[in-house]
């Protein structure tokens, strides 16, 4: 850890899309998924009720994206904590691209439909809470 420094992110939102999975020779995976962020606040002068929204693009990786997949879908609500990182990449026009992630480092189910769904069938998730060593920051995404 650097000395006197901190990368550290908490969010509380919905799924804004099912989980993108992408599979890399050797086994390991990424999912990527939006997450939906509100805040609400009054406009003074009409006095309006005013939702905004902001969208946060989270990255987990092999064992915890796999356990995403499979429980968490579209309008799910997760507790997680990660740290921000940028990256830029070559589009296939040849222009540079930017991005920022929110790369997670541990979840928490808040709602989801399958549990739901599971819990009439009584069938429950086995482990909500999951802590994930990620790898170091060198092992960056290949694209």
């Amino acid at each position: 850890m650097s000395s006197g420094t901190l990368n550290k992110v908490m969010l509380i939102g919905h799924l804004g899309d099912e989980i993108k999975m992408h599979y890399f020779e050797g086994g390991n995976c990424i999912g990527r998924f939006p997450l939906a962020t509100n805040e609400v606040y009054i406009n003074k002068q009409t006095n309006e009720k005013i939702t905004s929204t902001e969208w946060h693009n989270l990255v987990v990786r092999n064992k915890a994206a796999e356990i995403c997949e499979k429980y968490l879908s579209k309008g799910d609500k997760i507790y997680v904590e990660g740290r921000i990182k940028s990256r830029q990449w070559q589009a296939e026009d040849g222009t540079t691209k930017y991005t920022t992630e929110i790369q997670v480092t541990e979840f928490t189910f808040l709602t989801t439909k399958k549990e739901i769904e599971g819990s009439k069938n009584n069938q429950n998730i086995e482990s909500k809470n999951t802590t994930f060593d990620t790898p170091n920051p060198e092992n960056d995404l290949p694209f």
